[in-house]
C-alpha cells in the first residue's frame, strides 16, 4: 500500500537530511522542531500501457471517441509538450510517443494522410532534432522530420492567426497550421498542477502578443499559488484563452500523470525517507558525493543531464479538456500532495540542478531564482508554507554562469537590467517591449536555440509574488557578488542563515522544510 504524505517534526534524534543545492547535495541536520514536508510513496505505475491508451482514445470524457472524429480528407495537428517535461526527462520510450503512435495508427486506418506534429514550445527554445527523436520515438521521427514535425514559432508571424479576443480584452493568437485544422490532439504530461488543461493550447502554440497578457507582474501576484488553479488569475486567463480557441478548433487532449520516481536505481536513495536510508543507499550516497566531488565542472554538469527518471505513468485520461483536466488534477494530488498544519516563519528549500529552462544546459543565476521563489514558493495549495513577513532560505551556489546559444538575453538582462532596478513592475514598464521585440534575440529564438528575447523577464516576474510575500530571502552557498545582484542574501552555512534570519523573525522560528525532489505539493490549513 501506498504511503501518503508525511510531515515529520524533527528532534536530537533525527539523522541528518538530504538538502539538494544545484549539481549536488548534502545531508544538512535541521533545528529540532523542523516540520520535514515528505510526499506521498511513488504510485505504482500501470502495467499495460497500450491497452490504457486504447481505453481512452476508444472511452473519452465529454467528446466523441477519437475514431469518431476521424475521417479522409481532414486536416489533423497532433501538439505536444516540449522538452520542459518531464523533469528530469523520462527514460525511453517516452509516453508521449506511446500516445502518438497510437493516434497516428487510428489516422491511418481512418485514411487520414494529413497530419503533422508541432512542439509547443512557445517562447521556450527550439527542440534540438535529438531532443524531437527523444519524445516521439524512432519511427515518428524517421517518418515525419524535418517537413510534417517540428517546432513552434512564436515569432512567424505568416503562421500564426489572430482567433480574436477574450471578454477581458486578451488578444488570443495561435499557430496557424493548429488553428486551421479539423482536429489537434494534445499529449501531455502533468508533472505540476499548474500543467495541462486549458494551458496547454492556449500557452504552447501562442505568440508573445497573447502570452503577455497572463505573464505579467500584475497576474503572477494574483495567482496564489501557480498550482491552485481555481485561485490563479494566470488560470483564469488561460481558460478564457481556451474557450476563444474552442469556438474555432476542436481540441481533443490526452493527459498523463506520472509518480514520483524521479531518479534511476544508483540515485535511488534521493527518493527515500533518510531514516529509512539501507546500508546500500547510505553507500550510494557516499559514491555519488565523491563521484561529484571528482569531476570538473562540465562533466559533473553533463552526468547529472544524463539522468532519465524510471517513471510510473498513473494515469492516462483524454477527451475534451474541461472534462479530463480534473481527472488528471485528482490523480497528481494523490501523488503529490501532503497536508500541513499551519505556516512556518522559515521556509527551507533546496534547488536541484534542473528546472524547466535549463535541459543539458546551465541554471543561471536568474534560473535559481525563478525555480525558488516561482516553482519550489509556490508548491502549495490553500496559502504558502512560510507566512507573510516570513523568510525563505533557499540553497544553491548561484554560480554567475550563462549558456551563450540558450540564454543570450538572460545575459544581457543579468548585466544590464539588474544592476539598474530589481523591482519586477519597473522592469516590465521600462525594458519588456525593448527585449520582446530586439531584432537580434528574436533572430537567435527563430534559428538557433535560444530562449525568446523577454524570456528572463518573464522569469524575474514569476518570482513577483514571493518578493513581495517574503521578509527576506537567503541562499545558503551562493556566490555573494551574484546573490546581491539579485537583491538577496547569501551565508556560508545553514546556521550562518537562520541567524540571518532571526533578525527577521526573532530566535524562536517555526521551521519548515519542503522536502523535495520529488516533487511535493503542500496543502497548507
Amino acid at each position: 500500500m501506498t504511503r501518503p504524505g508525511f510531515v515529520l517534526e524533527t528532534d536530537r534524534r533525527t539523522p541528518p537530511l538530504l538538502v539538494h543545492a544545484g549539481e549536488g547535495f548534502r545531508l544538512e541536520r535541521l533545528p529540532p522542531g523542523t516540520r520535514v514536508i515528505y510526499p506521498p510513496d511513488p504510485l505504482p505505475g500501470i502495467r499495460d500501457l497500450d491497452t490504457a491508451i486504447r481505453r481512452a482514445l476508444l472511452h473519452p470524457h465529454g467528446i466523441a471517441p477519437l475514431p469518431e472524429l476521424l475521417r479522409p480528407g481532414m486536416r489533423l495537428t497532433i501538439v505536444f509538450d516540449d522538452l520542459s517535461l518531464p523533469l528530469p526527462p523520462m527514460r525511453r520510450p517516452d509516453i508521449r510517443q506511446r500516445v502518438i503512435e497510437h493516434v497516428l495508427e487510428l489516422a491511418a486506418r481512418a485514411g487520414v494522410d494529413d497530419v503533422e506534429l508541432v512542439a509547443a514550445n512557445a517562447l521556450h527554445r527550439r527542440m534540438t532534432p535529438a531532443e524531437l527523436r527523444h519524445v516521439v520515438g524512432d519511427r515518428v521521427f524517421r517518418s515525419f522530420f524535418p517537413r510534417h514535425l517540428r517546432n513552434h514559432d512564436a515569432e512567424d508571424q505568416a503562421n500564426l492567426v489572430h482567433l480574436g479576443n477574450t471578454k477581458a480584452h486578451e488578444r488570443v493568437e495561435v499557430n496557424r497550421r493548429a488553428a486551421e485544422s479539423d482536429l489537434v490532439v494534445y499529449v501531455n504530461i502533468t508533472l505540476a498542477a499548474m500543467n495541462g488543461g486549458a494551458k496547454s493550447v492556449a500557452v504552447g502554440l501562442s505568440s508573445y502578443r497573447s502570452l503577455r497578457h497572463h505573464h505579467n507582474v500584475h497576474t503572477l501576484r494574483h495567482s496564489r499559488s501557480f498550482n491552485d488553479p481555481g485561485n490563479s488569475a494566470m488560470h483564469h486567463s488561460y481558460e478564457r484563452m481556451h474557450d476563444v480557441i474552442g469556438g474555432h478548433v476542436t481540441v481533443f487532449t490526452v493527459e498523463t500523470t506520472v509518480n514520483n520516481q524521479s531518479f534511476p536505481d544508483h540515485l535511488d536513495f534521493l527518493t527515500k525517507r533518510e531514516w529509512e536510508w539501507s546500508l546500500a543507499d547510505r553507500g550510494a550516497y557516499l559514491a555519488a558525493r565523491r563521484g561529484i566531488a571528482a569531476l570538473p565542472a562540465g562533466l559533473r554538469r553533463r552526468a547529472f543531464h544524463r539522468t532519465r527518471a524510471p517513471y510510473g505513468i498513473t494515469g492516462i485520461h483524454a477527451g475534451a479538456p474541461s472534462a479530463v483536466h480534473p481527472l488528471t488534477l485528482r490523480n497528481l494530488h494523490r501523488q503529490q500532495v501532503t497536508h500541513v498544519e499551519g505556516q512556518a516563519d522559515i521556509a527551507l528549500f533546496g534547488i536541484p540542478y534542473i528546472c524547466p529552462y535549463n535541459v543539458d544546459s546551465v541554471m543561471n543565476p536568474v534560473l535559481v531564482m525563478s525555480m525558488g521563489l516561482g516553482y519550489l514558493f509556490n508548491q502549495y495549495l490553500n496559502r504558502p508554507i512560510v507566512r507573510e513577513g516570513g523568510v525563505a532560505i533557499f540553497h544553491h551556489p548561484m554560480p554567475r554562469e550563462f549558456h551563450p546559444v540558450h540564454h543570450p538575453s538572460y545575459l544581457d538582462f543579468f548585466e544590464d537590467v539588474l544592476s539598474a532596478t530589481t523591482d519586477p513592475e519597473v522592469i516590465e514598464a521600462k525594458y519588456e517591449e525593448q527585449y520582446a521585440t530586439d531584432p537580434w534575440y528574436t533572430h537567435l529564438y527563430r534559428t538557433s536555440y535560444a530562449y525568446h528575447g523577454v524570456h528572463p523577464l518573464y522569469m524575474w516576474y514569476w518570482g513577483a509574488h514571493a518578493m513581495r510575500h517574503l521578509g527576506d530571502v537567503i541562499f545558503v552557498g551562493a556566490d555573494r557578488t551574484t546573490a546581491a545582484r539579485l537583491g538577496f542574501r547569501a551565508a556560508s552555512t545553514l546556521a550562518d542563515a537562520l541567524e540571518l534570519a532571526s533578525h527577521t523573525v526573532g530566535n524562536s522560528p517555526r521551521i519548515s522544510y519542503l522536502h523535495t525532489p520529488p516533487a511535493t505539493l503542500a496543502a497548507v490549513t
